[in-house]
């Protein structure tokens, strides 16, 4: 298992590219807050797609790195997203992580995202992780 430091320090020199920031991770789950600026809009003053499935990668990613350790080569096999209302464009959206399943070559967990200080989801995500055999190998 990693710790939140561990993975807050690994996203940083890893993904210095993302804004995402690891709020929680533990007990098979991770929330992550990603700001929202203009640059994440689409036309029509809604959060860009794209946003939303990154923020639903990296809490995936996070949840998972909380129960398996720094795996730096766990990847995205699969990625699905149901789009469920318009997200705010001034709130940053929050990325709430719970694994369903953690095996030794394959991770599943669903995500539900948020605008910030709304209950109501805007998206919800399904993913799953390949892990490496190398870690497999060594669990």
């Amino acid at each position: 298992m990693a710790t939140h430091t561990e993975i807050a320090q690994f996203l940083a020199r890893e993904f210095p590219q993302t804004q995402c920031t690891v709020e929680a991770v533990g007990n098979q789950s991770a929330t992550i807050r990603h700001p929202i600026g203009i640059h994440e809009l689409r036309p029509g003053g809604t959060v860009a797609g794209p946003v939303l499935m990154a923020v639903a990668d990296v809490a995936l990613y996070v949840a998972i790195l909380g129960e398996i350790g720094i795996v730096p080569l766990a990847v995205t096999s699969s990625l699905s997203i149901n789009f469920l209302r318009k997200p705010s464009a001034d709130r940053a959206i929050i990325g709430v992580c719970k694994l369903m399943r953690v095996g030794k070559l394959l991770a599943v967990g669903e995500v539900s995202l948020y605008s910030e200080g709304s209950d109501d989801p805007v998206a919800h995500v399904v993913g799953t992780y390949a892990i490496p055999r190398q870690r497999a190998a060594a669990a």
